[in-house]
C-alpha cells in the first residue's frame, strides 16, 4: 500500500485557493485580459525570455496569492518518460548550436526548440491554473459579460455565451467527482475471468459501453439539477447580472502585464541581442 506521503495529488482546477490576498481581489476581466495578452505574445514571439519573464510573472503572483506547494499536482511517471523520448527524438532533428560529443558532432537545435516548446507549455499551464486558484467561477459569467459588452452593438448574444461558459465551468469540478465515485465503484465490481483474447476484448468492449451509458446518466442528472438551481433562483440571466468592474488596483496589474509585454517585444524585435541571435 503506497504510504500517505507518497500518493499522487490529483490535479484540482476551477476551485479557489482559500484566501484574501490581492490577487484574490482582482477583477475576474482583468485575469482574462492579461491570460489573452499573454497568450497572444507567447503566440507569435515564443523566445526564451518572453517565457522567462512570464514564468517569473507566474512565480510572484503564486506567491502573492499564498498558492500552497500541495495545490500542485505531481506528475505522473509515464509523463516524464514520454518527454524523455521527446527530448532524445527532437535531438535527430539537429540544428545549430553544435558540439562534439566523443568524435561525433551533434546538433542541439531540435532539442532546444522541444525544451522551449515544453517550457511555453508548462508557463500558460501554470497561468491558467493560477486564474483558476484564485478566481471563483460566479465571478467568470459577469466579467465576460462586461468585456462583451461592445459586441452587443453587433446584436450578439454575449449575454448568453458568458451564462454557457460559467455553467461550464461550473459543472466541470462536479462531473469530475462523480466520474471518479463511478471509476472506483467499477473496479471494485467483480469481474467474470477472461482466458482468451477474445474474451478480454469483450469484456473490455462491454465495460466501456457501460461507463459511457453511466457518464451520460451522471452528466443528464446535473444538468436537470442545475437547471432545477437555476430556475429557483431567477432564471440564467441573473448568473451574468451580477456587479462586475474593475477597480484601481486592476489598472495598476494591467500596467504591469503591458510593461511585460513591452519588454518581451523590444528584446525579441529591437534588443542587440536579438538581432545578433
Amino acid at each position: 500500500m503506497t504510504s500517505p506521503g507518497k500518493q499522487r495529488r490529483p490535479v484540482v482546477l476551477l476551485r479557489p485557493v482559500p484566501g484574501d490576498t490581492v490577487v484574490h481581489r482582482l477583477w475576474a476581466g482583468t485575469k482574462l485580459l492579461t491570460v489573452l495578452g499573454i497568450g497572444i505574445l507567447m503566440t507569435f514571439y515564443p523566445g526564451w525570455i518572453p517565457i522567462g519573464l512570464v514564468a517569473v510573472l507566474v512565480v510572484v503572483t503564486a506567491r502573492l496569492a499564498g498558492v500552497p506547494r500541495g495545490a500542485l499536482p505531481s506528475v505522473p511517471v509515464f509523463l516524464w518518460v514520454l518527454l524523455l523520448l521527446g527530448g532524445v527524438t527532437a535531438t535527430f532533428g539537429g540544428g545549430a548550436p553544435h558540439v562534439d560529443v566523443a568524435g561525433l558532432t551533434v546538433g542541439l537545435g531540435g532539442l532546444l526548440s522541444f525544451l522551449r516548446i515544453t517550457a511555453l507549455s508548462i508557463v500558460l499551464l501554470g497561468l491558467g491554473m493560477l486564474v483558476s486558484w484564485t478566481t471563483s467561477v460566479a465571478e467568470i459569467a459577469p466579467a465576460i459579460a462586461k468585456l462583451g459588452r461592445p459586441l452587443k452593438v453587433l446584436r450578439l448574444p454575449v449575454d448568453d455565451w458568458a451564462v454557457t461558459i460559467a455553467l461550464a465551468l461550473r459543472a466541470f469540478p462536479m462531473l469530475i467527482d462523480e466520474f471518479r465515485v463511478l471509476f472506483a465503484a467499477r473496479r471494485l465490481r467483480p469481474k467474470d475471468p477472461a482466458i482468451t483474447r477474445r474474451d478480454r476484448r469483450r469484456r473490455w468492449a462491454a465495460e466501456l459501453i457501460d461507463l459511457l451509458a453511466a457518464a451520460v446518466t451522471v452528466a443528464l442528472r446535473r444538468a436537470d439539477e442545475m437547471g432545477d438551481a437555476i430556475t429557483a433562483r431567477g432564471g440564467s440571466g441573473q448568473i451574468s447580472a451580477l456587479e462586475s468592474r474593475p477597480k484601481r488596483r486592476d489598472a495598476a496589474a494591467l500596467a504591469i502585464v503591458i510593461a511585460l509585454c513591452a519588454v518581451s517585444l523590444y528584446i525579441e524585435l529591437l534588443s542587440p541581442l536579438a538581432t545578433s541571435a
